[in-house]
């Protein structure tokens, strides 16, 4: 498992801004839209590109463009919406699949997994596999397991913040054939015992779109 975690004062400024509790809905949605985009950078270092000869207005040339079978994005509802902007924005021609898990409370680090919408077949495809959160790491594993088993290339976790506990759990659960990386704005102090993410920034999917009861 290869581990990203950006360092830019921007990454810092806007991080900063949508921890504050007082950060408005609209707000922390926006920030997360810009994050994601600054992530993009990092986990698309490896995406497959080949050659395309084309004609600049003033010479041949052959340049490069995003390969076959395109990329795919995978948010993992429902706080993982939030992100798929920010990405399909950097990634335009990616397809997007959705993937609905959710975390047992009774048992953190089990997922249930109520919603696919993923082709059966991933042969060769890059995914990207975003969810604002990495906390007690079980969702992650869950959804990189279930890419994998239908065939992805590779998969790369797009996180906002990250928990210590989260990360070391994913190292010691992921299957190491899997090519994974994970790439976060920052790792946390610690999880608290209900499993939020110290100092973190709340409940993701509730600051995005409101609290459901």
């Amino acid at each position: 498992m290869e581990l990203h975690v950006l360092n830019h004062p921007l990454v810092e400024h806007k991080l900063t801004v949508l921890r504050d509790k007082n950060t408005s809905s609209a707000t922390f949605r926006e920030l997360v839209s810009e994050l994601v985009m600054l992530e993009a950078y990092e986990a698309t270092r490896n995406l497959d590109v080949v050659d395309k000869p084309i004609e600049t207005p003033v010479a041949p040339m052959v340049g490069k463009h995003i390969a076959e079978p395109r990329p795919i994005i995978v948010p993992v509802l429902r706080a993982g919406l939030g992100m798929l902007d920010g990405m399909t924005k950097m990634i335009p021609s990616a397809e997007v699949g959705f993937l609905g898990m959710k975390r047992d409370e009774e048992h953190p680090t089990q997922q249930i997994t109520y919603a696919n919408r993923l082709p059966d077949d991933l042969t060769g495809r890059q995914c990207f596999l975003i969810d604002p959160m990495l906390a007690t790491g079980g969702t992650l594993v869950a959804a990189t397991h279930y890419l994998a088993e239908r065939g992805a290339k590779d998969v790369t976790a797009v996180c906002i913040i990250a928990a210590p506990e989260g990360i070391q759990f994913v190292q010691e659960h992921i299957d190491p054939s899997i090519d994974f990386k994970v790439v976060v704005c920052a790792v946390d102090e610690k999880l608290n015992d209900k499993c939020y993410i110290v100092p973190g920034l709340g409940d993701a999917g509730d600051r995005l779109y409101g609290v459901i009861d």
